[in-house]
């Protein structure tokens, strides 16, 4: 707009002081200035995108191959054109990186009428997420480069890295052990296996509990009394509070908590039990911008904006995957835990208390945890006191902060148990010596 204004400027101040050949030149830049704006405004008009990513669902290691191809549709050649298809920039950044590029996401291409180019790179995947691969931005203009266009094309995909799972090797016999039976609180169901004791017969006992050797000693009915006890599976409580995880630990503290719940959750539905997740954490899905992929624009800062995703959620519910029996129970937990993202919403305690009437009793609590503040302490007595079985996992704490937190824990009779790193995580719910 600012050479309109100045070229009409110089127009006036010529016409009116009888300057033919600055007015001259005027009327020249005037024509060269909506000549070449047309023609921009053309080439881009006929570009189109596309791209190919056959890999929507991959796992850390794996290497997803990208291509993208821009097509010329209009009668004239496009003399330069540069595209760019856009990655995640904090996962390309970040240190270690969550996503390293192999080859080259961006190209200049001279395009004849009807003539086509294609980008291809891979990606090599090193931590799990959900990552926004493109828009195209496709940026071309005049030769004198006095109008730049800048367009969004080929809609973007979206790739769901799984969390790493380990298998986990045995278990222990505890009665409050994380994953297996469990004794509890409310007789929901009775072993007829196990007899607890024996009881005066009350109306109603069916003769099977009828227990014959007390009532030949003591000539009075007596009945069989069993002890309650189930296959219960767990529900696994992530804490993913920001505050939980302080930088100078990340991305790995995060990161193995994760992986402990994606294990945990494995090692449930491999056995047959019910297994479910609460955690506090954002789901990346979230922030997803769902139009505005076909527009135009002025600058390739504008255009960026518009394309990637929004900075932040505001989402303050936590996330919840039923406790319960399936086939796709695992499925729904892993791409649960592919998505959530560090939050500062909800703390662990307050996660605790908005999500204890969801979690069933017949299951145990394995809470995750990446700090014991005394609120989150208290949060996993109160479900202990309420006839839960609580276990808590402490991810990588270091040695002054991991006995404070074992000394908060062990006030309120939780068990603990202790994750120092990954090649600890295959022994977590085997019995061993803690401290």
């Amino acid at each position: 707009m600012k050479w309109y204004v100045g070229a009409g400027l110089l127009l006036a101040i010529a016409l009116f002081l009888e300057l033919e050949l600055l007015a001259y030149s005027m009327y020249v830049l005037l024509a060269l200035l909506l000549v070449t704006r047309f023609l921009a405004r053309n080439w881009m008009q006929y570009l189109t995108a596309d791209r190919s990513c056959k890999t929507l669902t991959a796992e850390i290691g794996d290497s997803v191959p990208v291509s993208v191809t821009v097509s010329n549709e209009g009668w004239m050649p496009v003399p330069w054109v540069i595209v760019e298809d856009l990655l995640p920039k904090h996962a390309m950044l970040q240190r270690p990186p969550r996503l390293r590029l192999d080859g080259r996401r961006l190209k200049i291409a001279f395009l004849g009428s009807r003539k086509k180019t294609t980008v291809r790179y891979r990606l090599n995947i090193h931590m799990r997420g959900y990552y926004q691969i493109g828009p195209l931005v496709m940026e071309s203009g005049d030769l004198f480069g006095l109008h730049r266009r800048y367009r969004l094309g080929a809609e973007p995909h979206f790739l769901l890295v799984f969390p790493r799972v380990v298998p986990l090797e045995g278990y222990d016999i505890a009665s409050r052990r994380p994953i297996g039976e469990i004794r509890l609180v409310h007789r929901l169901y009775e072993d007829p296996t196990r007899i607890a004791g024996v009881r005066f017969y009350q109306a109603g006992d069916p003769l099977n509990r009828v227990h014959w050797h007390a009532t030949a000693r003591t000539g009075v009915l007596h009945s069989k009394v069993y002890e309650p006890s189930t296959i219960a599976g767990a529900t696994v409580v992530l804490d993913f509070h920001a505050a939980s995880y302080p930088s100078r630990g990340e991305p790995y503290r995060s990161e193995l908590a994760v992986s402990a719940a994606a294990s945990v959750a494995n090692a449930l539905y491999q056995l047959g039990q019910q297994v479910g997740l609460v955690t506090n954490g954002r789901d990346t899905a979230d922030r997803i911008r769902e139009e505005g992929w076909d527009a135009d624009y002025r600058t390739r800062k504008l255009a960026r904006s518009h394309a990637a995703m929004q900075e932040r959620s505001d989402r303050l519910q936590p996330l919840v995957v039923k406790t319960r029996r399936g086939p796709d129970q695992l499925l729904q937990i892993l791409e649960t835990l592919a998505r959530v993202e560090l939050t500062d919403g909800l703390r662990f305690a307050e996660l605790v208390v908005e999500t204890a009437s969801r979690m069933p009793r017949d299951a145990s609590v394995v809470a995750i945890l990446g700090s014991v503040e005394p609120e989150s302490a208290m949060a996993l007595g109160n479900l202990r006191r309420q006839g839960y079985a609580v276990t808590a996992v402490l991810v990588r704490f270091p040695e002054r902060e991991s006995e404070e937190a074992y000394a908060r824990l062990a006030a309120e009779d939780v068990d603990v148990r202790w994750l120092a790193d990954e090649n600890d995580l295959a022994h977590l719910c085997q019995e061993y010596l803690l401290h």
